[in-house]
């Protein structure tokens, strides 16, 4: 008896960019067909799960994902793409990733680089 593959992603509670591609695969329907692995920061499922990845990737970030048996892949549009051409959905069609993306996750990244360039600027 074989099992068919099933695509594993791990993602960190609370990431935005994680979340944008949880959102994607909601949104195509495609959510049943990859098993999620999310984990809080700082634990040792994250230690482990680093651990896993950092052989096949020199930085480990996330979201990531063993996309085929032993191929992993990360970057969150990297893995929409992917996602994406696998199920043959059109990503022009998504309206509530392209809501998130051009909104919240917009907004979350201008804050991000601000206060990366006023800690900079405070530690000069």
């Amino acid at each position: 008896m074989t099992t068919e593959f099933q695509p594993t992603l791990y993602f960190k509670k609370n990431c935005p960019y994680c979340f944008k591609v949880r959102l994607f695969l909601l949104e195509a329907g495609i959510l049943g067909k990859v098993s999620i692995v999310e984990f809080e920061p700082g634990t040792e499922q994250e230690q482990a799960i680093r651990a896993t990845l950092a052989t096949a990737f020199d930085k480990v970030t996330f979201p990531a994902a063993e996309t085929a048996l032993g191929v992993f892949q990360k970057d969150s549009d990297g893995l929409i793409d992917h996602f994406a051409q696998l199920h043959d959905v059109a990503l022009e069609n998504f309206s509530v990733l392209k809501a998130y993306v051009e909104g919240p996750l917009t907004s979350l990244g201008n804050l991000f680089r601000e206060n990366r360039d006023l800690k900079a600027a405070a530690q000069s």
